[in-house]
């Protein structure tokens, strides 16, 4: 006897079923977010209202989450990368993660922020000036945080983006 099978948990994520030219809508959009609905439309071979209409429906059921700039941090004054590894105390875990989280997401100084599992708590992705940027924001804003352990920061040589990801929120 064949049983049912288990509604998915809440946890888990489906990926939404895209036929062929919604997936191209999606590989066209990653590479030029810019690109107009007539030009969406002659790439796809359809009609105007047909590329408008489905990319509405792509972002109506989350496939597309947003439109986004990519900015050249170096031209901002802060052409200094690196990703930071932070691990926190294991007293009062919950509080000092959401706390920890909380923090870092409005530092200007921040361009991401990764929330893990394993031996970092968090990454961070931020950007500065120079060096001696780098080292006040790493003893101002991790070091000196009771519920930070500790840190350990790569700086980063190179940087390639194939697309940009939703937030897991």
């Amino acid at each position: 006897m064949e049983t049912a099978p288990e509604a998915p948990s809440s946890n888990t994520l489906r990926a939404p079923a895209l036929d062929a030219v919604d997936a191209k809508i999606v590989q066209l959009l990653s590479a030029d977010g810019r690109m107009t609905n007539a030009e969406l439309a002659g790439h796809l071979g359809v009609a105007p209202s047909t590329a408008h209409a489905r990319l509405r429906a792509l972002t109506q059921r989350g496939v597309i989450t947003g439109f986004h700039a990519s900015v050249d941090e170096r031209m901002l004054g802060a052409g200094l990368q690196a990703i930071i590894g932070v691990s926190l105390r294991p007293s009062a875990r919950r509080e000092s993660i959401v706390e920890f989280a909380d923090r870092v997401r409005g530092l200007p100084q921040v361009i991401q922020v990764f929330f893990l599992g394993g031996d970092d708590d968090f990454l961070l992705h931020i950007a500065v000036a120079d060096s001696s940027e780098m080292r006040e924001f790493v003893l101002e804003h991790l070091s000196a945080q009771s519920s930070v352990a500790s840190t350990r920061t790569s700086i980063v040589f190179d940087y390639h983006r194939n697309s940009v990801a939703a937030s897991f929120r």
